[in-house]
């Protein structure tokens, strides 16, 4: 058993919410809805996450909780308590590498964040013009020595926060940063709600269009639902490792879900009032966020202020999420007799040696395609291979034999001890549904659309042969 467990189910809840909601909630999520149906597309997302996304991380805490060590050493004791093979052990090495390899990209883009807070800081965002914002993120990205600057400061802050242990760094991380980003949040929600375009986004994000949600949205919400919690990197497995026997799995699991969703839906609300009163286009991905918010910003009295606070926001997020992926890894090496502190650095150094790949891939590496020889892969640079090997291989993969262990191949005893009443209905769910989402959600990112709706028809066709 860990030497040091939470303090209260408070702090648990924190620290999950702290790794679930990243920078993909402050603008994917609400961009996702508004174009897929809105408040139809919100329903089947919510769906989506009682399907997916509450049972498995039900698992994860379960597993890491049941053995008290890291997503590596939690897999090797519970395959071992149940008698199970231990090759099981790879789903905690994959997770655990899936989330090293994360964090190594993921530092660059939080890093961005830095320079923003300090532009705003400086009121560089007053009536900045569209082409001179894109310039300014332009300029950012091809310059490497900025980029190491700021991703070198990102991962010294990650790096500290793990070297303070459960208590004295991950606790007081989590219970100062998250109700900071809650208090950000509802108050640049209240600022959006005064340009005039408040009732525009209420329409966008929550408004039912069944005509406007497609297979495909269907889809996209299975895949979100499982991103969104922060699944099969390891960090729920690691942090339930650390949550007291007496607190209820089933139910603390819920709220954190409510929680990163609402989080989601208030991004939502804080930004796209701003984007539709400029006039801006609410589908941009990064640049939403680097180029056209500066623009909106600086058009608004006390844009400066407001801008701060967003960017700050942003960087929270972000860094709540990178402690997690950095926990994994340090649990392990601290198993293996490696204190803390010298695991932390150890670590955060090595995520970022891998990370330097990723900032040369965004300029002077931007030509290096490694798999071009493959028409899927030709136009793709370490970076992008990164993040589709860990988002559309690993996590799926990690997910899915995760769910086939707690399903079938853990004694159902077992888990009807850890998650009490909840049992009867988590049980039929991951066993058999979450599995088959799963693979769904796998095959849709690995061939699309198309190659899902071939694969039916070649299962029906066979099954009238």
């Amino acid at each position: 058993m860990p030497t040091t467990l939470w303090s209260s189910r408070f702090v648990f809840i924190m620290a999950a919410v702290g790794s679930a909601v990243g920078l993909g909630n402050i603008w994917k999520f609400p961009y996702i809805t508004g174009e897929n149906g809105g408040g139809a597309f919100v329903l089947v997302y919510l769906a989506c996450i009682a399907i997916i996304g509450l049972p498995l991380m039900m698992s994860e805490v379960m597993l890491g909780r049941r053995g008290r060590k890291s997503p590596i050493g939690t897999m090797a004791a519970v395959a071992n308590d149940e008698g199970r093979s231990k090759q099981w052990v790879g789903v905690g090495i994959m997770a655990t590498l899936a989330a090293f390899i994360i964090l190594s990209f993921y530092s660059v883009i939080a890093g961005w964040t830095m320079p923003y807070i300090l532009s705003a800081l400086k009121g560089e965002f007053s009536d900045i013009s569209a082409d001179n914002s894109g310039a300014l993120f332009g300029q950012l990205l091809a310059s490497p020595g900025q980029l190491l600057v700021w991703h070198s400061a990102f991962m010294v802050m990650t790096v500290l926060v793990s070297a303070g242990g459960v208590r004295h760094g991950l606790e007081r991380a989590v219970t100062k940063l998250m109700p900071a980003l809650f208090v950000l949040l509802l108050i640049l929600v209240g600022y959006a709600s005064t340009t005039g375009h408040f009732a525009q986004t209420l329409t966008f994000l929550f408004k039912p269009d069944f005509t406007a949600l497609t297979a495909e949205g269907v889809l996209t919400a299975l895949g979100h639902a499982f991103f969104t919690l922060s699944l099969a990197s390891g960090a729920m497995m690691a942090y339930g490792a650390y949550l007291p026997q007496h607190v209820s799995i089933a139910r603390t699991a819920v709220v954190v879900a409510i929680m990163d969703t609402g989080v989601a839906l208030l991004a939502g609300l804080a930004i796209f009032p701003i984007v539709f009163a400029n006039g801006l286009a609410a589908g941009e991905g990064p640049g939403l966020i680097f180029v056209t918010l500066p623009v909106a910003f600086g058009q608004m009295p006390g844009g400066g202020f407001f801008a701060t606070l967003f960017f700050v926001l942003l960087l929270f997020a972000a860094w709540t999420s990178s402690i997690s992926m950095l926990e994994s890894l340090v649990s392990y090496l601290n198993e293996k007799g490696i204190s803390r502190v010298k695991a932390a650095i150890g670590g955060g150094i090595a995520a970022w040696l891998l990370g330097i790949t990723t900032v040369l891939s965004l300029n002077v590496w931007s030509e290096v395609t490694p798999l071009a020889m493959f028409s899927r892969f030709e136009s793709k640079t370490l970076f992008d291979l990164y993040d589709y090997l860990t988002a559309n291989i690993m996590m799926p993969l990690g997910a899915l034999f995760i769910a086939l262990f707690v399903g079938w191949k853990m004694q159902a005893t077992h888990s009807r001890t850890e998650l009490g009443a909840w049992h009867k209905v988590w049980f039929p769910i991951v066993r058999y549904l979450t599995p088959l989402a799963l693979l769904t959600v796998f095959a849709f990112n690995i061939w699309g659309l198309a190659g899902l709706e071939a694969a039916w028809h070649w299962l029906t066709a066979s099954g009238q042969g």
